[in-house]
């Protein structure tokens, strides 16, 4: 009996991984301290904020039990439960309507659920099952399409609430697992190319008129700096103001003012450059980038393909959150509402990210024989 308590403490000393776990949580307990700072209500953000991040612990302690190639075999059930909250969703009085999408059920003022952020772990550990099953046939046409099936039903589900910036999350995750699943070259550049020519279609047939703005205010900001491209504008003059050591924690000048919009969620990155200058930029850039470097030596060490699909997807979700966040706060991505990983308030976005690592962590943690 001892023994086989002591071989259980070693196996999962030796398994579990410490590296992903502490970053993780040195990036969490570091967006909750830029939270207390930028947020309106502080101790009602940070109590959400610490809450999320406590349950999504708990749900490391949960699924690192329960073997990923079981989670991948419920799959059928996942995907079917996910069209159905995307559908529950559009419903009006089911669904709620903010920000120009129907994408939020709310219970009460403080619980709120945004069901496109669960579906997201849905469809990278469905998407991950489903190529692992076709393989090395994996450029059969008829593959290609069902496969294409399989993410654009999700997409277009999404688009219909609309929330663009979700679905480009979407579909950059699948075209990185595509990559991860050597995929032929021609698809994906028949892929690029049909993208290529949807584009003036989207923007006369399906871009919201706001939407248009936003994109039109990359290029060209100051055409309308008190309007459509304030939010923008207002970032950057936060970010130049922090210079190299910032001004001081909870010393912002925006936190007074106000300037700037959606400092606790959309924009944390420049409250931190604004209070901790581009020293503290660097610092979050660099906690973030390890986490997905980590994501990937993980994948690429794990005992089958379903382990390495799993772990690029969410280093896929991951990147494309980190690059396209950053980027519209400094002014070379449109304002699209996509939150900054494990920084950004949300506690939809918190548990999603933390379950998104315990996936990761539970292909680690059986990158090698266990014993039970």
């Amino acid at each position: 009996m001892i023994k086989d308590n002591l071989n259980k403490h070693m196996d999962f000393k030796k398994n579990f991984d410490f590296t992903l776990f502490f970053l993780v949580l040195a990036a969490a307990v570091f967006g909750i301290v830029m939270i207390s700072s930028a947020s309106p209500s502080p101790v009602k953000h940070v109590a959400v904020q610490t809450g999320a991040l406590i349950i999504g612990v708990a749900a490391i302690a949960v699924l690192i039990v329960l073997d990923y190639e079981y989670l991948a075999n419920l799959a059928i059930y996942l995907y079917a439960v996910s069209v159905i909250l995307l559908i529950l969703v559009l419903i009006p009085g089911i669904g709620t309507y903010e920000n120009g999408a129907r994408s939020w059920f709310r219970f009460g003022s403080l619980i709120g659920i945004q069901p496109s952020e669960l579906v997201k772990l849905a469809f990278i550990i469905t998407f991950a099952k489903h190529l692992s099953e076709v393989d090395d046939l994996i450029d059969r046409p008829r593959n290609v399409v069902f496969l294409l099936i399989h993410a654009g039903f999700l997409i277009g589900l999404i688009l219909l609430q609309p929330d663009f910036g979700t679905a480009v999350v979407f579909g950059f995750t699948m075209v990185a697992m595509l990559f991860a699943a050597k995929i032929s070259w021609k698809y994906l550049a028949c892929g690029a190319g049909a993208v290529a020519a949807a584009v003036p279609l989207a923007w006369f047939f399906v871009l919201k008129p706001y939407q248009k703005d936003r994109i039109i205010n990359l290029f060209n900001p100051e055409k309308d700096p008190s309007g459509t491209g304030y939010q923008v504008t207002q970032s950057k003059i936060a970010i130049g103001s922090g210079k190299m050591f910032g001004n001081g924690l909870y010393q912002g000048g925006s936190q007074y003012n106000n300037f700037l919009p959606e400092r606790h969620t959309d924009f944390i990155f420049s409250v931190v450059c604004e209070e901790l200058g581009f020293l503290g930029g660097i610092v979050v850039i660099a906690l973030l980038s390890a986490i997905v470097i980590r994501c990937l030596i993980i994948g690429m060490n794990a005992r089958n393909n379903l382990g390495m699909y799993i772990c690029f997807g969410v280093a896929a979700m991951f990147s494309f959150h980190i690059i396209e966040n950053i980027g519209m706060c400094i002014g070379i991505m449109p304002v699209t509402g996509i939150p900054l990983p494990f920084f950004s308030y949300g506690g939809s976005s918190m548990l999603t990210n933390m379950i998104a690592v315990a996936l990761v962590l539970n292909v680690k943690y059986r990158s090698k024989s266990i014993n039970f």
